[in-house]
């Protein structure tokens, strides 16, 4: 068994620095605005704790065509958010859920099975006023994004 506290020599102290950060101005009114629109839970598993959800980006933030609206967002929880990112998940235009085919066939524990794979098929929630649901384009476009990172 490793000895985890053995002193090896490096400083084990906490030690801080200062650093400078880029901050994008837009993302904390992007967040509130998608939340709302979601009433304040995941669009996958309705998840309502306020704390672990995020406004995911449909057309990626990087992208020079991207903009902070709620139609270029999805209210997520910071799995399902992290999951679309990486193209774990997709979501069709017609808002139905895909998750990579690797991940269905994989075994693994509750998290898995439940968080993930059981949402295969499944239809995400949009808001109830249809001008602030999902833009169908951008969605087209990043679905086409996860089919190609199969």
């Amino acid at each position: 068994m490793e000895n985890w506290a053995a002193d090896d020599g490096s400083d084990a102290r906490r030690r801080y620095i200062t650093s400078a950060v880029k901050v994008r101005l837009h993302q904390r009114l992007f967040r509130e605005r998608v939340l709302a629109a979601y009433r304040e839970q995941c669009a996958l598993c309705r998840l309502r704790h306020v704390t672990l959800l995020e406004a995911a980006h449909i057309t990626p933030d990087s992208d020079p065509d991207s903009e902070p609206v709620v139609t270029n967002g999805v209210s997520l929880c910071k799995l399902h958010h992290a999951a679309f990112d990486q193209n774990i998940l997709g979501i069709r235009p017609d808002y139905v859920v895909e998750i990579r085919q690797d991940i269905l066939e994989e075994v693994d524990g509750p998290m898995l099975r439940f968080g993930l794979q059981e949402m295969h098929g499944s239809k995400i929630n949009v808001p109830r006023r249809e001008h602030l649901r999902p833009d169908k384009d951008a969605l087209e476009q990043r679905y086409q994004s996860f089919r190609e990172a199969q």
